[in-house]
């Protein structure tokens, strides 16, 4: 028995050996997938409001790889803008359906391994009314630029990939936002003004990367935040003057503190008056810094 035993395990590598030899002497042909690009298109957005404005817009922008940008100023409709593409797939389509709107970029699909050079272009510059709206943005590897201050959201959800994305609110939310979801992967994001987003309760999870979240503006009620991330560098600024918590539950993260924050264990605290930030912090590792908003 032991004898044949030995056999089996002696045919393991061998096994191995031979698979690998094999994989080294087979050649795949994978079909061309690099996407064919023509002239730059330059195209104008414009969204009708919503016929039933009884309720809430529900707003809706599906994005992939290239640059997108939203502003307040809409100067008819709901959405106006301009797209610039130059891969005939990327069109943007808009739909709408009762109060529903949404903005999606195309039938572009992706056929084996891609090719998606930095000769193509892909960017949407729009801007958004001052009318009642929940709004979900969706894109993957791309490049965001934000500014939600002075429109009436009620609620936000962000979800994307590898990104570099700056969202502010620099002037005051126009309605309470009951919920502020972000998550994204491996990137670079900045959340500034969140004192002025007029939220309940925020939700940041993210992956391997660098993210910042600046609670300076004018708070209108207490405020619950939660972020969840990975292997990551994290920044929390608060404005001096602010009441505010920060807890703490990872044993490898390093933590650095202004001296406006008194430690206590795991949790740091701000004193301040009127409305409070409570956040709880959980990291796989990495850093974070609680820092006061200039």
């Amino acid at each position: 028995m032991e004898a044949i035993m030995n056999k089996k395990f002696l045919l393991v590598p061998l096994v191995v050996l031979t698979l690998v030899s094999l994989a080294c002497s087979v050649t795949i042909n994978l079909p061309d997938t690099k996407t064919k690009v023509g002239d730059t298109v330059s195209e104008t957005i414009n969204v009708p409001l919503p016929s039933n404005q009884t309720v809430p817009a529900e707003v809706s922008i599906s994005f992939g790889a290239g640059t997108l940008k939203i502003q307040p100023g809409a100067t008819e409709g709901i959405i106006s803008g301009s797209a610039r593409y130059n891969v005939a797939e990327l069109k943007p389509v808009v739909t709408t359906n009762g109060n529903s709107v949404s903005v999606t970029q195309g039938s572009f699909k992706l056929k084996g391994l891609p090719t998606f050079g930095s000769d193509v272009v892909n960017e949407w510059d729009l801007a958004f009314a001052n009318t009642p709206m929940s709004l979900v943005i969706k894109a993957g590897a791309y490049e965001g630029n934000y500014e939600l201050g002075g429109l009436s959201i009620n609620r936000l959800e962000v979800t994307d990939g590898a990104s570099k994305v700056s969202l502010g609110f620099t002037t005051p939310n126009q309605v309470e936002m009951t919920t502020l979801k972000y998550s994204t992967g491996a990137s670079e994001v900045k959340i500034s003004g969140l004192g002025n987003a007029n939220v309940d309760a925020v939700s940041f999870t993210g992956g391997a990367g660098s993210y910042t979240l600046d609670f300076s503006g004018t708070l209108q009620r207490n405020m619950t935040v939660s972020i969840d991330s990975g292997v990551s560098s994290v920044t929390i600024l608060v404005p001096t003057g602010v009441a505010a918590q920060v807890t703490s539950e990872s044993s490898l993260t390093s933590v650095m503190s202004s001296s406006s924050w008194q430690q206590s264990g795991n949790t740091y605290q701000q004193s301040g008056s009127g409305y409070k930030i409570t956040i709880l912090v959980k990291m796989g590792a990495g850093s974070l810094q609680l820092e006061n908003s200039k």
